[in-house]
């Protein structure tokens, strides 16, 4: 994987129209993310990090504006080009998980695998589909339903589904919004190893615990970004889930 940078947004501005009414969502923004960041896109409701992680996903254009992703002005692609960009390039987790619930863990994982132009006979999807499974420590659970995991289990299968066709950008919009804070650290850990091993990450949350185990932190409000920082005293995820352990056994003392 080269180095350099992989997003680029150049003065992108989103525009919504109701009636005779116009909502500035994004509002000028220029932001470069380099290959192998995790990036955390922070703001309140209303800040514009929903729809800058939307443009970022391709799930949209902008009204006016670049955006450049892996070095390709992706600003003015029709629909099913951008579709295409988002299966081959990107890879989503969702706050809702956005799995299919009568389906097994590993059918989740193949079905961007399904809508892409891979060729894969059925022991290959299969494989791969247990590969990333494994990656992610659901080894054993392949062949299990939704209802049959847990919530942590169930982001387990939305970030391997995410993986599994080994995206440039992995993009998480408020990925432990629905979970506890021990199954929170334990996911946040997930993406840490997925950034060491060099995938960018850009990550939606409006917590800033959460935001403090990025490298980066983005501050948006009214559509502008107001900060943008480094993380001085980033978190661990394996040294809060030991910190957590020691707490369980204190108490069961």
């Amino acid at each position: 994987m080269n180095n350099g940078t992989v997003v680029k947004l150049i003065d992108v501005h989103k525009i919504y129209r109701s009636g005779e009414m116009e909502v500035q969502a994004v509002c000028g923004v220029s932001l470069e993310i380099q290959r192998g960041e995790f990036v955390a896109l922070m703001g309140a409701s209303g800040s514009g990090k929903s729809t800058l992680m939307n443009l970022l996903g391709c799930l949209d254009r902008p009204t006016r504006g670049q955006y450049l992703l892996d070095n390709t002005d992706v600003s003015h692609l029709n629909r099913d080009q951008l579709a295409d960009v988002r299966n081959g390039k990107l890879g989503f987790v969702f706050q809702s998980f956005n799995l299919l619930p009568r389906t097994s863990a590993r059918e989740n994982v193949e079905l961007p695998l399904l809508y892409g132009k891979h060729q894969l006979s059925y022991p290959q999807l299969r494989e791969r589909a247990d590969r990333v499974l494994a990656s992610v420590g659901l080894q054993g659970r392949e062949e299990h339903h939704p209802s049959q995991l847990s919530g942590g289990q169930q982001q387990r299968v939305a970030i391997a589904r995410a993986l599994i066709n080994e995206p440039e950008v992995l993009l998480a919009d408020e990925p432990t919004g629905n979970l506890d804070s021990r199954t929170s650290v334990e996911i946040m850990g997930i993406f840490q190893e997925l950034n060491d091993r060099g995938i960018t990450v850009i990550m939606v949350t409006h917590e800033q615990d959460i935001a403090a185990y990025a490298k980066r932190n983005v501050l948006l409000r009214d559509g502008l970004i107001v900060n943008d920082f480094a993380v001085a005293n980033r978190h661990d995820a394996a040294t809060e889930m030991e910190r957590l352990a020691r707490s369980t056994m204190d108490e069961d003392k």
